[in-house]
């Protein structure tokens, strides 16, 4: 199957891309508006109310934007948002693709390096995650300190392939993923407006889905020292950090994994994006309080 925007075609199972495609799309970008964003957000599932919280918005959708790949997923938009938040210059993706989409991990990342070509050099990540640990509870916001990559042990790494020097070096480090002068930032912003009591930190865990995971998974990835479970947001995080991004990620913890056999429970996407719903307006006021203190 393959899929046509503008001058570029896409098949789903197997593409790589060059440089200058990449190129294609930031240069379309930037003569179409004149925001310059330093600060690129990816919006999770049911959190792409981030982007209405922008001032002076240009949106464009994503079958409008040359070589840009469409999300197919519910709570997601489809739609790249230029605009200002707290002074700074913005761009958030309401809409991400995943793996499970049929995309490859070339698609799935697509934008960041966009976003790289933009002048982007802070990535905001976030995600609707299941909480592994026992501790957490469905509300509670993890920052994400680490990430365990799954589909990565698979050889499904986004960087994978030829590497392109103009983006960033053959082997690059992932021990400092994390920003960790933006997780402080984050927590004493957190204190500052009274959230402090649902706010987490941990390991978040990429598994490729579509479906939920086994109990048997839940209780190997806890033994891993997951401590949330999602189905995205890793690759970006990879290739953001190859890029030379600063990176900061947020998981909104959405349900609790199953891990007994006796349990009546059942994961399912509607409880995430009630979740979202219950959530959002916490999330969105400690990106936009760390916004301003960046």
């Amino acid at each position: 199957d393959s899929v046509v925007t503008s001058s570029c075609t896409y098949y789903v199972s197997f593409l790589s891309y060059k440089y200058e495609d990449y190129r294609e799309t930031a240069d379309w970008l930037l003569s179409h508006t004149e925001q310059r964003p330093k600060v690129a957000i990816i919006c999770g599932s049911g959190l792409g109310g981030l982007a209405d919280l922008l001032d002076n918005k240009t949106v464009f959708p994503y079958k409008d934007i040359p070589c840009f790949p469409n999300s197919t997923v519910q709570g997601h938009a489809s739609q790249l948002v230029f605009g200002e938040l707290q002074g700074k210059q913005c761009v958030c993706m309401q809409g991400r693709f995943h793996f499970y989409e049929g995309y490859n991990i070339a698609t799935v990342t697509y934008p960041v390096r966009v976003f790289f070509l933009l002048g982007v050099e802070t990535l905001i990540v976030t995600n609707a995650a299941g909480g592994l640990n026992p501790n957490f509870k469905v509300g509670d916001i993890m920052l994400i300190k680490d990430h365990i990559n799954m589909p990565g042990f698979a050889g499904q790494n986004p960087l994978c392939g030829h590497n392109d020097e103009r983006f960033g070096v053959r082997f690059p480090c992932m021990s400092d993923a994390y920003d960790k002068d933006l997780s402080i930032l984050a927590k004493e912003t957190a204190e500052e407006q009274g959230c402090s009591s649902f706010i987490q930190q941990g390991v978040y865990c990429m598994v490729a889905g579509p479906n939920f995971e086994t109990i048997a998974e839940c209780r190997a990835l806890q033994k891993l020292g997951a401590d949330a479970v999602g189905m995205s947001t890793v690759p970006e995080v990879v290739v953001a950090r190859h890029c030379g991004l600063r990176v900061f990620g947020l998981s909104l913890i959405t349900n609790k994994v199953v891990t007994d056999y006796d349990s009546q429970e059942k994961a399912n996407h509607e409880e995430v994006l009630d979740t979202t719903r219950m959530r959002t307006q916490d999330l969105q006021r400690l990106i936009s309080n760390l916004l301003a203190k960046m």
